[in-house]
């Protein structure tokens, strides 16, 4: 009995050490993407947000919108069925194209939440969404 009490107590302590998710759940505005080395502002009056709520996601990336789902574990996050429309809006195309470029189904993505801010970062690493609370 002692030795089950004490295998218990063990689980215990060792899943609260484990990284809890973060909660990047809520509204967020796109603040630059691109290059990691060299990072493109969002674009001045373009509304492009993201929403994050139990596991799906929603947002605009300028002219566009798109949804779909994801799901988080620990550091990463793995974005499936993204889907968006597809009118053309020649002052938003590129950063529509970045944007939605990073978010590729099925990859898990690196994620960094620090104070209001959230990276996404592409799997090769040269890829990045810096995003903050709104």
């Amino acid at each position: 009995m002692k030795n089950l009490l004490l295998t218990v107590l063990f689980l215990l302590a060792l899943a609260a050490c484990s990284p809890a998710k973060p909660d990047i759940s809520g509204d967020w505005k796109l603040v630059s993407y691109g290059d990691t080395a060299n990072l493109t502002p969002a674009l001045l009056g373009a509304d492009t947000s993201i929403q994050f709520e139990n596991g799906k996601l929603n947002g605009n990336v300028g002219c566009n919108s798109f949804g779909g789902n994801y799901e988080l574990s620990n550091d990463q996050i793995t974005f499936r069925g993204i889907v968006s429309t597809l009118m053309y809006c020649e002052e938003t195309s590129m950063q529509e194209q970045e944007v939605l470029g990073v978010f590729s189904d099925n990859l898990a993505l690196q994620i960094q939440l620090n104070e209001g801010a959230l990276t996404i970062t592409s799997v090769d690493g040269a890829s990045v969404v810096n995003l903050v609370r709104k």
